[in-house]
């Protein structure tokens, strides 16, 4: 028996059937019901042609039906692939095209745009549309989800055998804006990410210790991420692992109130969010409620909590744990952030150090990589010399170094000093200059331009343009947003402008970020 995925969910569903696995609006699913739906769905993607070893897009906001196609992917050995609905056509495109999809599963509303681009992705040749109530149609001969479940097999003997090799596929932002696929064999992301089936604890040794560490009583975890992050997606799966309640939030808008209240109709007991974009309208809305008893801890995970958010949130839930979790798609999860005055600071262990240009671990107070051994990922997809700088094979054993600049203090905490690349960050969000450089760019009034972000209350950053107009012409800020939504998703469409006669460029021509960054913040900084 491997460590799999569907594997593990298995051996879990069969030992607490009846507990409640997952609730996404008013869907709720003990962990046998899930595990059948999942199973149908398996077993329907092999009778429709897809074959073991194909990727398969979900294409959906939060609900139940991600989840069980993704178990159900991981059930048929096919690898399923996040989709971020933000996207627009051209986005989309590249990323179907670059994910070689043979299949995939979508929501109605977003059956018109793979329809617009279907031309260009010949492999991409089953279709499977979600309800969603909208009553929108498409050209795509799609099979309706729930009449295919219902016409599927339950049987999980068609599946053969698995194998710890089998891919777990998380898209992630990319170096020129382009998503870029992180590749893990399923056995190292069940121990780097999702709990390695005792969460908090020593891990398991085989799979079938999985079941001993199910709890009698089950906890409930709420994910506040959509499960196109894997910050949702590690949540979720370390929940059910342990044999507990999944919560997700599955409203298109965000509403402060609501989620406290579904958090006390469900006994929410730890929330996993996303920076202060999440956490202030939730700490905000304490001022006339009382926080939910049940939560006993907040975990943020891809955008560190501020500390005057953090300590309002102590203030106002005293009896509340509120973490910061430090992760990435490269490395799974690398334990709990102290934020102190010298910045974000979180303690080595076994598998995480900071290293230097030859690969050794750095004396204390020398900057260098922060690494991580031991379950790393493969690769990324499609991108060999990407690969070959963030994996490194030294004297045998494997390490991911994302690019995150850090120092060993003196009291073997690691502080962490920031990426070398001028990404942006934006309530959880990464968002790469490049790209929004590109759009504006190609508006008929930009001659240059340089993309920054800036500090935001909300968001943590903002993205901010700094332009330079063509001779004669100008616009403003709203005409180029608009302009930038036809070729990149909204959140990553400038909020601010500032305009300048002649844009600072370092000799060799590249952009002047420190300088574009100062002058933003001048006027910008919220």
């Amino acid at each position: 028996m491997a460590f799999q995925l569907a594997t593990l969910f298995e051996l879990v569903a069969d030992a607490v059937p009846e507990r409640t696995a997952l609730v996404a609006g008013d869907i709720s699913l003990t962990y046998s019901e899930i595990d059948e739906r999942a199973t149908r769905f398996a077993n329907h993607l092999l009778a429709s042609g897809v074959k073991v070893g194909d990727w398969v897009g979900i294409y959906a906001f939060n609900r139940a039906e991600w989840m069980e196609a993704m178990i159900g992917c991981y059930k048929a050995r096919t690898v399923p692939i996040n989709v971020n609905y933000r996207y627009v056509a051209e986005e989309l495109r590249y990323l179907f095209d670059n994910a070689d999809l043979t299949a995939i599963v979508y929501e109605a509303e977003f059956g018109p745009v793979i329809d617009s681009i279907r031309a260009d992705l010949p492999k991409l040749q089953t279709f499977i549309r979600l309800d969603d109530g909208s009553g929108i149609t498409d050209d795509l001969n799609a099979d309706d989800y729930e009449t295919a479940l219902v016409g599927a097999s339950t049987s999980r003997e068609p599946f053969g055998e698995r194998s710890p090799d089998d891919l777990y596929v998380l898209y992630t932002g990319g170096t020129t804006g382009m998503p870029k696929g992180v590749m893990w064999r399923q056995e190292d992301i069940f121990f780097a990410a999702l709990g390695g089936g005792n969460y908090g604890g020593p891990r398991i040794s085989s799979p079938q210790e999985i079941v001993a560490n199910i709890g009698e009583r089950p906890g409930c975890g709420m994910a506040l991420a959509p499960l196109m992050h894997g910050n949702a997606q590690w949540t979720i799966w370390a929940t059910l692992f342990n044999g507990n309640k999944g919560v997700l939030w599955s409203s298109r808008k965000f509403d402060a109130h609501a989620v406290w209240d579904l958090c006390e109709a469900e006994g929410v007991n730890s929330i996993s969010l996303v920076g202060d974009a999440m956490a202030r309208p939730l700490v905000d809305v304490l001022a006339n409620r009382e926080a939910p008893a049940s939560v006993l801890a907040i975990v943020s995970g891809g955008a560190i909590l501020s500390p005057a958010i953090k300590t309002e949130m102590n203030l106002r839930m005293p009896n509340t744990m509120i973490l910061d979790s430090f992760g990435a798609s490269e490395t799974g999860s690398n334990g709990s952030v102290d934020v102190t005055d010298k910045g974000p600071r979180f303690r080595m262990n076994e598998w995480t150090t900071v290293i230097d240009d030859a690969f050794q671990q750095c004396e204390v107070g020398v900057v260098g990589m922060l690494a991580r051994r031991g379950n790393v990922p493969l690769g990324y997809w499609k991108d060999e010399s990407k690969s070959a700088a963030t994996f490194v094979e030294v004297d045998g054993e494997r390490w991911a170094i994302p690019g995150d600049q850090a120092i060993i203090e003196s009291d073997g905490l690691i502080t962490l000093l920031g990426r070398g690349s001028q990404c942006i960050n934006s309530g959880g969000e990464k968002i790469f200059p490049e790209e929004v450089e590109a759009a504006l760019k190609s508006h008929p009034t930009v001659f240059d331009a340089t993309v920054v972000g800036v500090a935001d209350a909300r968001w943590g950053e903002h993205v901010s343009a700094v332009v330079q107009f063509r001779a004669s012409t100008t616009a403003t800020i709203e005409e180029l947003a608009q302009h930038c939504r036809d070729h990149i998703a909204g959140y990553k469409v400038p909020k601010t402008l500032t305009v300048v006669e002649l844009m600072v460029r370092s000799p060799s021509g590249k952009p002047d970020y420190r300088w574009a960054k100062e002058l933003a913040a001048q006027t910008h900084a919220t």
